[in-house]
């Protein structure tokens, strides 16, 4: 699974890795993203790509309120075709989840150490995600929501964890974000064939338990 990632580029910076047409928000660093909160995806919006913000925990349109977002901050890429609450939005609205890396946990339950995993290269990524929008009836503003997809964890991280998010190379880019791409054979090719599996880690400091705790030495690397 992925339960806290990081991302901590400008807008500029990101122009020069992702293609963003348009951006609907401002950047905002955050070295301990959580579930619930907003945070930045690329979607594509009548042909045009959007930076835009997001509630991390997916919220189906037919839910009755928004606290099931906080069991959808993950969708197994294995049954998103069959979950109710992911298929719609697999077919017609899916995005990219912009990422400098993320969190994962290793060893025994009380004595886990926080590790954090990121391209070898450093550069920022992006999650395959799916978003989706929910209204309150009595209400006027929409919800907009998103999860990330995960798959079985690639060779180079699967002594950390059994499970991590797809992270999309970046010639699936469009063929991902085109709500017009509806070809299910395509779009599981995608998420098995078109993603990066050679990720590197390293140990950091317990203060990433809380999420008060939120600034680069989050991710500075520490010695065991």
């Amino acid at each position: 699974m992925c339960g806290r990632f990081v991302g901590f580029r400008s807008l500029d910076e990101l122009k020069g890795f992702f293609p963003i047409d348009k951006a609907a928000c401002e950047t905002i660093s955050n070295y301990n993203v959580a579930p619930s909160q907003e945070i930045l995806a690329i979607a594509k919006y009548e042909g045009e790509n959007w930076l835009v913000k997001f509630h991390w925990g997916l919220v189906p349109f037919w839910a009755k309120d928004i606290s099931i977002g906080n069991r959808m901050i993950n969708a197994r890429s294995e049954s998103i075709t069959e979950k109710p609450s992911f298929r719609n939005a697999f077919k017609k609205r899916r995005c990219l989840i912009i990422a400098d890396g993320f969190y994962e946990w290793k060893g025994e339950k009380g004595r886990k150490q926080p590790m954090f995993i990121t391209s070898p290269d450093h550069k920022p990524f992006a999650f395959a995600g799916l978003w989706e929008t929910w209204k309150k009836d009595d209400q006027d503003s929409i919800y907009k929501s998103c999860t990330i997809i995960t798959t079985q964890a690639s060779e180079s991280i699967r002594d950390i964890h059994h499970r991590m998010p797809i992270i999309i190379k970046p010639p699936a880019y469009e063929p991902w974000l085109d709500p017009g791409n509806q070809d299910l054979v395509e779009l599981d090719r995608i998420l098995k064939n078109e993603i990066v599996t050679e990720l590197v880690s390293y140990p950091v400091s317990k203060q990433v338990n809380s999420t008060r705790n939120n600034d680069p030495s989050c991710i500075e690397p520490i010695e065991l």
